[in-house]
């Protein structure tokens, strides 16, 4: 490991302040599916996956100590909590694209990757720590993620649903809402931004007329850009 990467990691390590007992598994965590291919290394892709897990489990806790004992309530949140671009949001707020080491072509700081890294950091403290949920909760979830009913609230989840709701009160029907979708970065490591909306009537005919550049920031899914593009339409027209 050369001195700038065990710089970064000190830094990253001073800023959440836990000491890893392993390091590399920070890196590994910090580390791209790109920036690895091109340095036969390892990247965060599995530490995601079991940080993924491990952030359901509290977040599930967390709301059963609260008092929600209803399956169905206790689900829908959880989606609202467990959102990629609410880790996304966290993520920024860390601003953890300057720990993160990526292909000098790679953009980092708008996309999707800062919520998968996220969540792999999550995985290698549960890893670090010898599997304790308490580790990850006190150095990550319950420091960065502050406002839950905020979180809640302003949940990605919602937006398509409450853009379907104002436009079915507008128009009285329920409308279709179409996309585009580009494609951006190879296969293995492939993220999408959705463009070109149209909002039509069961006879394709357009209802609304909007802005040729509306389109969503880049992530790792169609159904993120999805979310993305209609909290801006909701907004675009609720600003009309």
């Amino acid at each position: 490991m050369n001195k700038i990467t065990e710089k970064i990691l000190n830094q990253f390590q001073d800023f959440i302040n836990y000491r890893f007992n392993k390091p590399e598994i920070l890196l590994q965590a910090l580390t791209t599916s790109q920036f690895a291919n091109e340095n036969n290394t390892s990247s965060y892709q599995i530490l995601e996956t079991l940080g993924d897990a491990v952030i359901k489990l509290l977040f599930s806790l967390k709301l059963y100590s609260k008092g929600e004992i209803d399956p169905g309530n206790l689900t829908k949140t959880k989606l609202r909590l467990e959102d990629n671009q609410t880790f996304h949001k966290i993520a920024m707020g860390m601003e953890l694209w300057k720990y993160i080491f990526s292909s000098k072509k790679q953009r980092v700081k708008d996309s999707s990757i800062l919520a998968d890294i996220f969540e792999a950091i999550c995985g290698a403290i549960f890893i670090d720590s010898g599997n304790n949920l308490q580790v990850v909760e006190k150095i990550i979830i319950d420091r960065f993620i502050t406002d839950w009913e905020l979180l809640i609230k302003e949940s990605p989840h919602l937006y398509k649903n409450q853009l379907l709701e104002y436009l079915q009160n507008k128009f009285k029907i329920t409308p279709t809402i179409k996309f585009d979708y580009e494609k951006l970065g190879p296969d293995n490591d492939t993220h999408w931004v959705a463009k070109n909306p149209e909002i039509v009537d069961n006879n394709q005919k357009e209802l609304i007329k909007l802005p040729n550049n509306l389109k969503s920031e880049i992530f790792r899914t169609h159904k993120d850009a999805e979310k993305n593009i209609s909290l801006k339409i909701l907004k675009y027209l609720e600003g009309k």
